[in-house]
């Protein structure tokens, strides 16, 4: 599976390049407080072309049209509304909260339209998986985008793993956070379905966790693991009262062990990702930077990586490549069938805190 995927990435660097009409996508929601990265990506790309944005409220729509010249003339209520006056796009790009990812993708699916949301997947993996099911029956994408999928350090680690640089790998740690999003200071609207468990799950637990779930079921080619054990706690109670700020998620496979740490308490923003072998380690530090190690007698060796293939570098390259068939997507990071699993990692870990046992997997029916 990840050796399918990384040829699809070389194929991608020696495809020429042809003149082509920009895939034209609407954007549903701006409660996401990553909709302001992908307004400033919106403006950076001629693959993607915006026709509409799809947001009740006056008052974003407003703050959206000042700080990234948003033309009020895209603005619509509803989906409905887009149709009837805008038309149809290929894709829509979910920025809603999370719990809603359901209710837009199965809208989408039914007319015939892409969907990519913004990570986590969904609250409940009855929700991914009643997105998967659509999909299939209105032959539309369902993808999901995370940041971390256009690490060049990740793709290197995935690759020499896959590979077998690194040996038989026995031990995964996956580190993502930051010191919490009040902290940060997010948005407000952000912020409150952040701290909401009804619309985003759970608290640091699904905000980060679905990161290195994502990342595990690539390296694992698809496999569902054995058991999750997780435990989880708030830390800051005046902060986050409803929701935990801290967790830690076992996942057990065959013959390795992911540890995934999501928490809101880190000193500073993280995402990375150490990967032990029986040849060596490999941690990739941050999007660019990987340090391996073969040997105790060698000094560890830290590489930047050169930059990923255009279609690789952030979810329009991706979506509009994918769109124009220039690449495949089967199995990757992004994909439906890869998040399904993710999503069963952090139900899982989700009950075994509530129950506090771990909780043996049976894998979702293909």
């Amino acid at each position: 599976m990840i050796a399918k995927w990384f040829a699809t990435m070389v194929l991608a660097t020696v495809m020429t390049a042809v003149a082509q009409q920009p895939v034209t996508v609407a954007v549903v929601g701006l409660e996401h407080g990553h909709a302001a990265g992908l307004f400033q990506r919106l403006a950076m790309t001629h693959n993607v072309k915006l026709i509409a944005v799809v947001e009740p409220d006056k008052t974003l729509q407003q703050e959206y049209t000042a700080k990234f010249h948003v033309e009020p003339s895209l603005y619509v209520d509803s989906l409905d509304a887009m149709l009837a006056s805008k038309g149809k796009p290929q894709a829509v790009l979910i920025y809603t909260s999370p719990v809603r990812h359901r209710e837009v993708t199965l809208w989408a699916a039914k007319h015939g339209i892409d969907a990519m949301m913004e990570k986590p997947f969904a609250t409940t993996l009855a929700d991914a998986i009643a997105m998967r099911d659509a999909g299939r029956r209105y032959g539309t994408k369902v993808l999901v985008n995370y940041e971390t999928s256009w690490y060049s350090s990740n793709a290197k680690v995935l690759k020499d793993v896959a590979d077998g640089k690194l040996g038989d790998v026995y031990k995964v740690v996956v580190h993502d956070g930051h010191n919490g999003p009040a902290e940060i200071h997010v948005q407000p609207e952000f912020l409150k379905w952040l701290t909401d468990p009804a619309k985003n799950g759970a608290g640091a637990m699904f905000d980060f966790g679905c990161y290195g779930a994502d990342l595990m079921t690539v390296m694992m080619h698809g496999e569902a693991p054995i058991s999750v054990t997780a435990v989880a706690q708030t830390n800051k109670p005046g902060e986050y009262p409803k929701v935990d700020d801290d967790a830690t998620i076992i996942v057990r496979y065959p013959h390795t062990q992911a540890v995934l740490m999501p928490s809101w308490d880190w000193p500073f923003a993280r995402k990375d990702m150490e990967a032990y072998g029986s040849k060596g380690l490999e941690i990739a530090v941050d999007p660019t930077t990987v340090t391996s190690r073969f040997s105790a007698r060698e000094k560890p060796e830290t590489v930047e990586e050169p930059k990923l293939p255009l279609a690789y570098t952030d979810s329009l390259e991706y979506l509009a490549a994918l769109e124009r068939g220039e690449i495949k997507g089967d199995h990757d990071l992004t994909a439906t069938d890869t998040n399904i699993v993710a999503m069963q990692i952090l139900d899982a870990a989700k009950r075994s805190v509530e129950e506090k046992r771990t909780v043996m997997i049976t894998p979702v029916p293909k």
